[in-house]
């Protein structure tokens, strides 16, 4: 069932809810939408879960306001939801740029209604270097990332899709969706998220998660590179980091039996 939740007054954000059951609340990533998690919204309601996926603002089939693209306003648009849908008791999952959105509200909103928090190949707590952080793209990078938005955003996501899995088992055909689902965004709120991507950082929200709190990462992973969780075990306390050894960005593809299984294993603990 998908519903319409209203964050601002003139901003809806799009939301799958299936299943009964746990809430298990799913973050995306940078530049798709709630349906890169097919393959576990198809698995969890067998096991007495509720898949609960958020389409961000600017993504998939929400609203596409021309601003809010910055951690703290999606982490609202987050809680926007949770209390719309009064949501407690539920786990909280955040891929990609969804990670850090995810701990922008674990630090923004005291960790409301959360039971549990799954990062999944985060991009944090930076997506880019900077001094003490040698790890990720160079803020210059990331400009050349928006540069070719401007310029030719479909030869930019094939190119960043290029990137994205690790296994010769993913097919062309399924490259092609996930690159569609990329195209759904809006062209402005790609480019806006990339400059929060660029610029913000997760360093002060680590030490406010108290939670069991696991990450998820592809050790081929080019995009948020494996040190990245390496780096979150430094800042959270007790976070156990979840090596997939022949995955990179798109683990949730590339070692897809493995995931479900460490993901049921996680939820079940």
């Amino acid at each position: 069932m998908g519903h319409y939740v209203a964050v601002e007054e003139d901003v809806h954000l799009y939301v799958e809810d299936i299943g009964e059951g746990k809430p298990v609340v799913f973050i995306h990533g940078w530049p798709v939408n709630h349906k890169m998690y097919e393959y576990q919204f198809n698995e969890l309601p067998k096991h007495g879960y509720r898949f609960i996926g958020i389409d961000l603002r600017g993504y998939g089939q929400s609203d596409k306001p021309w601003s809010g693209y910055d951690y703290n306003q999606m982490a609202d648009d987050v809680k926007g939801v949770v209390d719309a849908m009064e949501l407690d008791n539920f786990v909280l999952a955040g891929f990609s740029m969804g990670g850090p959105i995810a701990l922008r509200y674990m630090a923004r909103h005291k960790q409301q209604g959360v039971s549990k928090l799954l990062l999944l190949a985060p991009a944090a707590p930076s997506f880019t270097q900077r001094e003490n952080f040698p790890y990720g793209m160079e803020k210059k990078d990331v400009d050349g990332i928006i540069d070719n938005l401007n310029t030719d955003r479909p030869k930019m996501l094939e190119d960043f899709g290029g990137m994205f899995f690790g296994s010769d088992d993913v097919s062309d055909v399924f490259k092609t969706w996930f690159h569609g689902l990329g195209m759904e965004a809006g062209s402005y709120s790609t480019i806006h998220s990339a400059e929060a991507l660029r610029d913000e950082d997760s360093f002060e929200d680590l030490s406010s998660i108290t939670v069991p709190v696991e990450s998820f990462h592809g050790k081929n992973d080019q995009i948020c590179p494996y040190e990245f969780s390496g780096e979150l075990q430094k800042g959270i306390n007790g976070l156990k980091v979840v090596p997939f050894e022949n995955s990179g960005h798109g683990l949730f593809v590339d070692e897809k039996e493995k995931f479900n299984q460490e993901l049921l294993r996680f939820l079940g603990e």
